[in-house]
Protein backbone atom coordinates (compact mmCIF):
# COMPACT_ATOMS: atom_id res chain seq x y z
CA UNK A 1 0.00 0.00 0.00
CA UNK A 2 1.31 3.43 -0.93
CA UNK A 3 2.27 5.80 1.84
CA UNK A 4 -0.37 8.51 2.44
CA UNK A 5 0.49 12.00 1.33
CA UNK A 6 1.64 14.49 3.92
CA UNK A 7 -1.67 16.34 4.28
CA UNK A 8 -3.65 13.13 4.72
CA UNK A 9 -1.12 11.78 7.21
CA UNK A 10 -1.26 15.01 9.22
CA UNK A 11 -5.07 14.78 9.31
CA UNK A 12 -4.93 11.17 10.52
CA UNK A 13 -2.49 12.04 13.31
CA UNK A 14 -4.40 15.17 14.36
CA UNK A 15 -7.82 13.48 14.32
CA UNK A 16 -6.63 10.36 16.14
CA UNK A 17 -4.78 12.49 18.70
CA UNK A 18 -7.80 14.75 19.33
CA UNK A 19 -10.16 11.79 19.81
CA UNK A 20 -7.70 10.00 22.08
CA UNK A 21 -7.14 13.12 24.19
CA UNK A 22 -10.85 13.89 24.51
CA UNK A 23 -11.81 10.38 25.64
CA UNK A 24 -8.88 10.11 28.06
CA UNK A 25 -9.56 13.52 29.65
CA UNK A 26 -13.29 12.87 30.12
CA UNK A 27 -12.76 9.43 31.65
CA UNK A 28 -10.15 10.66 34.16
CA UNK A 29 -11.68 14.08 34.97
CA UNK A 30 -12.78 13.16 38.55
CA UNK A 31 -9.22 12.29 39.55
CA UNK A 32 -7.92 15.43 37.83
CA UNK A 33 -10.31 17.65 39.80
CA UNK A 34 -9.21 16.05 43.10
CA UNK A 35 -5.55 16.41 42.08
CA UNK A 36 -5.98 20.11 41.30
CA UNK A 37 -7.77 20.75 44.63
CA UNK A 38 -4.82 19.18 46.44
CA UNK A 39 -2.21 21.07 44.43
CA UNK A 40 -3.71 24.52 45.07
CA UNK A 41 -4.36 23.89 48.78
CA UNK A 42 -1.68 25.59 50.85
CA UNK A 43 -2.54 23.55 53.95
CA UNK A 44 -1.34 19.91 54.33
CA UNK A 45 -3.31 17.37 52.30
CA UNK A 46 -3.05 14.43 54.71
CA UNK A 47 -4.27 13.98 58.28
CA UNK A 48 -0.82 12.69 59.23
CA UNK A 49 0.83 15.90 58.03
CA UNK A 50 -1.63 17.98 60.03
CA UNK A 51 -0.66 16.19 63.21
CA UNK A 52 3.07 16.25 62.46
CA UNK A 53 3.28 19.85 61.21
CA UNK A 54 0.49 22.13 62.34
CA UNK A 55 1.32 24.77 59.72
CA UNK A 56 -2.03 26.34 59.03
CA UNK A 57 -4.60 24.53 61.13
CA UNK A 58 -7.52 22.66 59.64
CA UNK A 59 -7.31 21.52 56.02
CA UNK A 60 -10.25 21.33 53.63
CA UNK A 61 -9.05 18.15 51.91
CA UNK A 62 -7.04 15.46 53.73
CA UNK A 63 -7.32 12.41 51.49
CA UNK A 64 -8.73 11.13 48.21
CA UNK A 65 -11.85 9.49 49.64
CA UNK A 66 -12.57 12.44 51.95
CA UNK A 67 -12.09 14.91 49.08
CA UNK A 68 -14.35 12.87 46.80
CA UNK A 69 -17.08 12.77 49.46
CA UNK A 70 -16.82 16.51 50.10
CA UNK A 71 -16.93 17.43 46.42
CA UNK A 72 -19.92 15.14 45.82
CA UNK A 73 -21.80 16.47 48.88
CA UNK A 74 -21.16 20.15 48.14
CA UNK A 75 -21.14 20.26 44.34
CA UNK A 76 -22.90 17.10 43.20
CA UNK A 77 -21.71 14.63 40.57
CA UNK A 78 -21.07 17.45 38.09
CA UNK A 79 -18.39 18.79 40.44
CA UNK A 80 -16.08 16.00 39.27
CA UNK A 81 -16.32 17.30 35.72
CA UNK A 82 -15.94 20.98 36.63
CA UNK A 83 -13.85 22.72 33.99
CA UNK A 84 -14.16 19.76 31.60
CA UNK A 85 -15.22 21.96 28.65
CA UNK A 86 -12.05 24.08 28.67
CA UNK A 87 -10.16 20.87 29.48
CA UNK A 88 -11.46 19.31 26.26
CA UNK A 89 -10.79 22.54 24.34
CA UNK A 90 -7.25 22.32 25.71
CA UNK A 91 -6.52 18.61 25.45
CA UNK A 92 -8.01 17.95 22.00
CA UNK A 93 -5.86 20.52 20.14
CA UNK A 94 -2.98 19.63 22.51
CA UNK A 95 -2.99 15.93 21.63
CA UNK A 96 -3.76 16.70 17.97
CA UNK A 97 -0.71 19.00 17.71
CA UNK A 98 1.40 16.64 19.82
CA UNK A 99 0.83 13.50 17.78
CA UNK A 100 1.01 15.40 14.47
CA UNK A 101 4.38 17.00 15.34
CA UNK A 102 5.60 13.72 16.81
CA UNK A 103 4.82 11.84 13.60
CA UNK A 104 6.47 14.56 11.49
CA UNK A 105 9.67 14.37 13.55
CA UNK A 106 9.75 10.57 13.45
CA UNK A 107 9.08 10.62 9.70
CA UNK A 108 12.02 13.03 9.26
CA UNK A 109 14.30 10.81 11.37
CA UNK A 110 13.30 7.49 9.78
CA UNK A 111 12.69 8.66 6.21
CA UNK A 112 9.29 6.95 6.18
CA UNK A 113 5.79 8.00 7.25
CA UNK A 114 4.80 4.42 8.11
CA UNK A 115 4.25 3.98 11.84
CA UNK A 116 5.75 0.47 11.84
CA UNK A 117 9.08 1.94 10.67
CA UNK A 118 9.22 4.35 13.60
CA UNK A 119 9.55 1.63 16.25
CA UNK A 120 13.12 0.96 15.08
CA UNK A 121 14.26 4.53 15.78
CA UNK A 122 16.88 5.16 18.43
CA UNK A 123 15.41 5.67 21.95
CA UNK A 124 17.07 9.09 21.98
CA UNK A 125 14.99 10.15 18.97
CA UNK A 126 11.84 8.96 20.75
CA UNK A 127 12.66 11.08 23.81
CA UNK A 128 13.65 14.13 21.75
CA UNK A 129 10.63 13.89 19.45
CA UNK A 130 8.28 13.55 22.42
CA UNK A 131 9.79 16.57 24.17
CA UNK A 132 9.61 18.84 21.11
CA UNK A 133 6.07 17.71 20.29
CA UNK A 134 5.02 18.41 23.89
CA UNK A 135 6.43 21.94 23.76
CA UNK A 136 4.64 22.76 20.50
CA UNK A 137 1.34 21.39 21.83
CA UNK A 138 1.67 23.26 25.15
CA UNK A 139 2.19 26.67 23.58
CA UNK A 140 -0.72 26.12 21.20
CA UNK A 141 -3.28 25.13 23.85
CA UNK A 142 -2.08 26.76 27.09
CA UNK A 143 -4.85 29.37 27.70
CA UNK A 144 -7.43 26.56 27.87
CA UNK A 145 -5.24 24.74 30.41
CA UNK A 146 -5.20 27.85 32.61
CA UNK A 147 -9.00 28.30 32.36
CA UNK A 148 -9.52 24.63 33.19
CA UNK A 149 -7.36 24.90 36.33
CA UNK A 150 -9.19 28.02 37.55
CA UNK A 151 -12.66 26.56 36.99
CA UNK A 152 -11.73 23.21 38.56
CA UNK A 153 -10.14 24.76 41.66
CA UNK A 154 -12.72 27.42 42.59
CA UNK A 155 -15.22 25.15 44.37
CA UNK A 156 -18.51 26.56 45.73
CA UNK A 157 -19.72 29.28 45.63
CA UNK A 158 -18.36 29.82 42.15
CA UNK A 159 -16.18 32.80 41.37
CA UNK A 160 -16.74 32.34 37.64
CA UNK A 161 -19.97 30.79 36.39
CA UNK A 162 -18.70 30.26 32.85
CA UNK A 163 -15.47 29.92 30.91
CA UNK A 164 -16.25 33.21 29.16
CA UNK A 165 -16.52 35.16 32.43
CA UNK A 166 -13.21 33.70 33.61
CA UNK A 167 -11.53 34.61 30.33
CA UNK A 168 -12.81 38.20 30.37
CA UNK A 169 -11.80 38.77 34.01
CA UNK A 170 -8.30 37.35 33.51
CA UNK A 171 -7.67 39.56 30.46
CA UNK A 172 -9.11 42.58 32.31
CA UNK A 173 -7.10 42.12 35.51
CA UNK A 174 -3.88 40.50 34.24
CA UNK A 175 -3.84 41.37 30.55
CA UNK A 176 -3.30 38.89 27.72
CA UNK A 177 -0.11 37.75 29.44
CA UNK A 178 -2.33 36.49 32.25
CA UNK A 179 -3.58 33.74 29.94
CA UNK A 180 -0.04 32.38 29.92
CA UNK A 181 0.64 32.57 33.66
CA UNK A 182 2.78 29.58 34.62
CA UNK A 183 3.90 28.84 31.06
CA UNK A 184 7.60 28.75 31.98
CA UNK A 185 7.34 25.96 34.59
CA UNK A 186 4.93 24.19 32.24
CA UNK A 187 7.51 24.13 29.44
CA UNK A 188 10.23 23.08 31.88
CA UNK A 189 7.90 20.31 33.05
CA UNK A 190 6.66 19.21 29.63
CA UNK A 191 10.12 18.65 28.15
CA UNK A 192 11.04 15.79 30.53
CA UNK A 193 7.40 14.70 30.89
CA UNK A 194 6.58 14.31 27.20
CA UNK A 195 10.06 12.99 26.50
CA UNK A 196 9.72 10.35 29.21
CA UNK A 197 6.13 9.49 28.26
CA UNK A 198 6.80 8.90 24.57
CA UNK A 199 10.34 7.62 25.04
CA UNK A 200 9.40 5.01 27.65
CA UNK A 201 6.28 4.07 25.66
CA UNK A 202 8.38 3.28 22.59
CA UNK A 203 10.90 1.45 24.77
CA UNK A 204 8.19 -0.68 26.40
CA UNK A 205 6.74 -1.41 22.94
CA UNK A 206 10.14 -2.60 21.68
CA UNK A 207 10.55 -4.84 24.73
CA UNK A 208 7.03 -6.24 24.25
CA UNK A 209 7.68 -6.93 20.55
CA UNK A 210 10.90 -8.73 21.44
CA UNK A 211 9.04 -10.76 24.08
CA UNK A 212 6.30 -11.68 21.59
CA UNK A 213 8.92 -12.67 19.02
CA UNK A 214 10.68 -14.87 21.60
CA UNK A 215 7.41 -16.52 22.65
CA UNK A 216 6.30 -17.24 19.08
CA UNK A 217 9.71 -18.70 18.19
CA UNK A 218 9.47 -21.12 21.13
CA UNK A 219 6.13 -22.39 19.85
CA UNK A 220 7.24 -22.43 16.22
CA UNK A 221 10.92 -21.92 15.43
CA UNK A 222 10.05 -20.51 11.99
CA UNK A 223 7.62 -17.95 13.42
CA UNK A 224 8.70 -14.36 14.05
CA UNK A 225 5.35 -12.90 15.10
CA UNK A 226 5.92 -9.71 17.09
CA UNK A 227 2.48 -8.07 16.77
CA UNK A 228 1.25 -6.27 19.88
CA UNK A 229 -2.23 -6.75 21.29
CA UNK A 230 -4.47 -3.89 22.50
CA UNK A 231 -3.99 -5.07 26.09
CA UNK A 232 -0.20 -4.94 25.72
CA UNK A 233 -0.45 -1.42 24.29
CA UNK A 234 -2.63 -0.51 27.29
CA UNK A 235 0.01 -1.82 29.72
CA UNK A 236 2.82 0.00 27.87
CA UNK A 237 0.86 3.26 27.96
CA UNK A 238 0.01 2.76 31.64
CA UNK A 239 3.66 2.22 32.59
CA UNK A 240 4.82 5.18 30.48
CA UNK A 241 2.27 7.56 32.02
CA UNK A 242 3.17 6.48 35.56
CA UNK A 243 6.92 6.93 35.07
CA UNK A 244 6.56 10.38 33.49
CA UNK A 245 4.13 11.74 36.09
CA UNK A 246 6.12 10.49 39.09
CA UNK A 247 9.24 12.33 37.91
CA UNK A 248 7.64 15.63 36.86
CA UNK A 249 4.92 16.19 39.47
CA UNK A 250 6.64 18.99 41.49
CA UNK A 251 6.73 21.25 38.43
CA UNK A 252 3.03 20.59 37.87
CA UNK A 253 2.33 21.83 41.41
CA UNK A 254 4.31 25.03 40.71
CA UNK A 255 2.40 25.55 37.45
CA UNK A 256 -0.96 25.26 39.22
CA UNK A 257 0.10 27.81 41.86
CA UNK A 258 1.00 30.35 39.17
CA UNK A 259 -2.26 29.70 37.36
CA UNK A 260 -4.48 30.48 40.37
CA UNK A 261 -2.54 33.43 41.79
CA UNK A 262 -5.03 35.94 43.21
CA UNK A 263 -8.09 33.72 42.65
CA UNK A 264 -10.78 34.55 45.21
CA UNK A 265 -12.21 31.42 46.83
CA UNK A 266 -14.49 30.79 49.79
CA UNK A 267 -12.52 30.81 53.10
CA UNK A 268 -13.54 27.19 53.75
CA UNK A 269 -11.01 26.18 51.08
CA UNK A 270 -8.20 27.65 53.17
CA UNK A 271 -5.56 30.26 52.43
CA UNK A 272 -5.37 31.49 48.86
CA UNK A 273 -2.32 32.09 46.70
CA UNK A 274 -1.90 35.86 46.80
CA UNK A 275 -1.16 37.89 43.64
CA UNK A 276 2.56 37.94 42.84
CA UNK A 277 3.18 35.37 45.58
CA UNK A 278 6.10 33.91 43.65
CA UNK A 279 8.71 35.87 41.70
CA UNK A 280 9.72 33.00 39.43
CA UNK A 281 9.76 29.22 39.21
CA UNK A 282 12.79 28.79 41.48
CA UNK A 283 11.26 31.13 44.07
CA UNK A 284 8.02 29.12 43.98
CA UNK A 285 9.88 25.86 44.55
CA UNK A 286 11.85 27.38 47.42
CA UNK A 287 8.82 28.93 49.13
CA UNK A 288 6.71 25.77 48.83
CA UNK A 289 9.47 23.71 50.45
CA UNK A 290 10.01 26.39 53.11
CA UNK A 291 6.32 26.79 54.04
CA UNK A 292 4.89 23.35 53.32
CA UNK A 293 7.89 21.02 53.46
CA UNK A 294 9.10 18.71 50.69
CA UNK A 295 5.70 17.03 50.78
CA UNK A 296 4.26 20.29 49.41
CA UNK A 297 5.88 19.58 46.06
CA UNK A 298 4.06 16.26 45.89
CA UNK A 299 0.57 17.38 46.84
CA UNK A 300 -1.88 15.46 44.68
CA UNK A 301 0.75 12.88 43.64
CA UNK A 302 -1.49 9.91 44.51
CA UNK A 303 -4.55 10.93 42.45
CA UNK A 304 -2.13 12.23 39.81
CA UNK A 305 -0.45 8.84 39.36
CA UNK A 306 -3.75 6.97 39.67
CA UNK A 307 -5.03 9.26 36.89
CA UNK A 308 -1.85 9.29 34.78
CA UNK A 309 -1.69 5.53 34.42
CA UNK A 310 -5.15 4.99 32.86
CA UNK A 311 -4.97 8.35 31.06
CA UNK A 312 -1.73 7.36 29.34
CA UNK A 313 -3.04 3.90 28.58
CA UNK A 314 -6.38 5.13 27.18
CA UNK A 315 -4.64 7.86 25.13
CA UNK A 316 -2.13 5.54 23.46
CA UNK A 317 -4.57 2.68 22.81
CA UNK A 318 -7.23 5.02 21.41
CA UNK A 319 -4.67 6.82 19.26
CA UNK A 320 -3.22 3.59 17.83
CA UNK A 321 -6.67 2.10 17.12
CA UNK A 322 -8.13 5.32 15.66
CA UNK A 323 -5.02 5.99 13.59
CA UNK A 324 -5.09 2.46 12.13
CA UNK A 325 -8.83 2.77 11.40
CA UNK A 326 -8.49 6.17 9.70
CA UNK A 327 -5.49 4.97 7.71
CA UNK A 328 -7.43 1.92 6.50
CA UNK A 329 -10.36 3.98 5.19
CA UNK A 330 -8.38 6.93 3.82
CA UNK A 331 -5.49 5.14 2.15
Amino acid sequence: MDEPNQLKRAFIDAAAGAIAGGISRTVTSPLDVIKIRFQVQLEPTTSWALVRRNLYGTSKYTGISQAAKDIFREEGLQGFWRGNVPALLMVMPYTAIQFMVLHKLKTFASGSSKTEDHIHLSPYWSYLSGALAGCAATVGSYPFDLLRTILASQGEPKVYSTMRSAFIDIVRTRGVRGLYAGLSPTLVEIIPYAGLQFGTYDTFKRWTMALNRYRSSRVNSASKDESISSFQLFVCGLAAGTCAKAVCHPLDVVKKRFQIEGLQRHPKYGARVEPQAYRNMYDALRRIVQMEGWAGLYKGIVPSIIKAAPAGAVTFVTYECTSDWLESILT
